[in-house]
């Protein structure tokens, strides 16, 4: 095995939680009198946090006041804990491919931009809280995903040097962040990447899931 840490993005790589966000952009909207969207319009807002997830679906025309998309953002974080996790499934290969990484020794990481609270209680009622070695959500360092930071955050904590962690998520943003950190990068093809396909060439490899991830891995 070439590498000696892997970190994987949560929402769109490990879980489909497209269900429980657009359950609770669609509630906040309706209290914010705002018009409701479909689940592919919120999937292709997915990818940046909470807050630029309720700006995308308040800007119709116009960017929304400030004010009112900070009022916007309470009403969501207050929908989302009442939802989170209620649909979220895993994706296919999901549950054998970590159990398979596990198998190997690898410390294993969880690098989201989701907030803590939200991470947290999601990876505990899908029986994923004893999996891995450390979370990193969007308000654990000062910088997201695309940055690196959370990155060097993750392989600090799991005592592994970041140019020899291997990085899988399903996102643009998972590539910037893995390739500046210099983490190699696979991506799955499922995921949400903001409405947009990953190409192959963007990334070290573009994997069915994490089975044939780890297969690549070794090879």
């Amino acid at each position: 095995m070439k590498f000696k840490s892997v970190t994987f993005d949560l929402d769109g790589t490990l879980l489909d939680t497209v269900a429980d966000l657009a359950e609770a952009s669609n509630r906040t909207m309706l209290e914010m009198g705002q018009p409701t969207y479909s689940e592919d319009e919120i999937r292709s807002f997915i990818g940046r946090g909470i807050n630029v997830l309720v700006e995308r679906c308040l800007t119709r025309e116009q960017p929304p006041a400030p004010e009112f998309l900070a009022q916007a953002i309470e009403a969501f974080k207050r929908h989302y804990a009442a939802v989170n996790g209620e649909m979220a499934a895993f994706y296919p290969g999901v549950l054998e491919g970590l159990e398979a990484w596990k198998a190997t020794g690898l410390p294993m990481g969880v690098v989201t931009n989701k907030a803590a609270d939200f991470t947290l209680a999601l990876l505990k009622k899908k029986g994923l809280a004893d999996t891995f070695d450390v979370v990193v959500s969007g308000d654990t360092t000062p910088h997201k995903k695309p940055h690196p930071e959370p990155i060097y955050h993750a392989c600090r904590v799991m005592g592994s040097d970041a140019a020899n962690n291997l990085h899988i998520g399903d996102s643009i943003h998972d590539i910037h962040a893995a390739k500046g950190a210099g983490s190699a990068a696979y991506c799955v093809p499922y995921g949400y990447n903001e409405g947009r396909a990953v190409r192959a060439e963007d990334c070290d490899a573009l994997v069915a899931d994490l089975i044939e991830a780890l297969a690549v891995a070794r090879a």
